[in-house]
């Protein structure tokens, strides 16, 4: 029989805390542990590598039949579009997004910010419909006039969506189920990238949608949502609720205090929020300037034209 000495000599060796779910708990968090815990087991990994090769493969016909499709858009799209997915779901922060509450923020914003807008800035509709052939690129265009599209692209909708699911998912008990199960927690990253895409895709994106908004309604919704990150994040700051139920308490991090982590995690939502809606509002004025000038030279052009025939009329006269 063993002795309580010995007993507690084998539970030592034994690792010192335990996850919810059985696993061991992960060690202290680090910079380097970004780089050193990446995984490729996951379905996004799928998904990443498929829509990088049917972009490339679009890219590479064009350029076949002698067309020019911008650089910015490629590098917009594959960079911090289907990049900034992979950072935070594939590598060290993805293996780490169940144990701190902070890393999950971190990949909030990514997922549902800053990936979508650049996925938008890429223009993966327009470049589909420039090579697909003749009844694919039909089914295409009917997918984007649907009816359902109309109503999910419709910006106040969209806002509607983007603003409502972050407390719908935080301040109920969806949260913590998400944590105990993977493939909720799985469908949690899908959805946040939808969510994104819906909501910037109508306001910033550059392929053809249905009933899109003037430049300076764009601007005044885009300037709607700059405090709501701030309210989510001061909210979350100062909870007296840790969020997740007693996931995080279970797990004993010694490396790790649920609550500061939490008043971490807000403090990212707040100003990574905000410095997002601020630079993507900044982003929208460009392209409206951009438009206003093109619209410009278009008329410069119809009163030469109008110009030049009034000419000719008086010249044959």
């Amino acid at each position: 029989m063993l002795h309580v000495d010995q007993i507690l000599a084998v539970t030592s060796a034994l690792p010192a805390t335990l996850a919810a779910g059985g696993e061991s708990a992960p060690p202290p968090f680090t910079v380097a542990r970004v780089f050193t815990e990446t995984r490729l087991d996951s379905w996004l990994t799928l998904g990443i590598v498929l829509a990088a090769g049917l972009y490339l493969y679009g890219v590479h016909r064009l350029r076949l039949r002698g067309d020019r499709w911008p650089v910015i858009r490629t590098v917009s799209f594959l960079g911090p579009g289907l990049g900034g997915i992979a950072l935070v779901t594939l590598t060290g922060l993805g293996a780490y997004d169940t144990a701190l509450l902070s890393v999950h923020m971190v990949q909030h914003m990514v997922l549902s910010m800053i990936a979508p807008i650049f996925l938008a800035l890429g223009a993966p509709v327009t470049l589909a419909l420039r090579t697909l052939p003749v009844r694919p690129r039909k089914r295409l265009l009917a997918i984007v006039h649907s009816r359902i599209a109309r109503i999910y692209s419709f910006p106040l909708v969209a806002f509607t969506i983007f603003v409502v699911n972050p407390f719908a998912l935080y301040f109920t008990d969806l949260y913590e189920f998400t944590l105990r199960h993977e493939w909720a927690h799985e469908l949690v990253h899908a959805h946040f990238i939808a969510t994104g895409c819906v909501f910037f895709w109508p306001l910033l994106g550059l392929d053809p949608l249905p009933g899109r908004w003037p430049y300076p309604a764009r601007a005044l919704l885009m300037l709607l949502s700059v405090p709501f990150h701030t309210v989510l994040g001061l909210t979350i700051m100062q909870s007296t609720t840790l969020f997740g139920g007693d996931w995080y308490p279970s797990l004993n991090l010694s490396w790790s205090d649920p609550w500061n982590d939490q008043v971490v995690a807000g403090g990212v939502l707040w100003a990574g929020g905000e410095f997002v809606s601020v630079t993507m509002l900044a982003v929208l004025v460009v392209q409206w300037v951009r438009q206003s000038e093109r619209e410009a030279r278009r008329l410069d052009r119809e009163l030469d034209r109008q110009e030049a025939r009034e000419r000719a009329a008086e010249t044959s006269a």
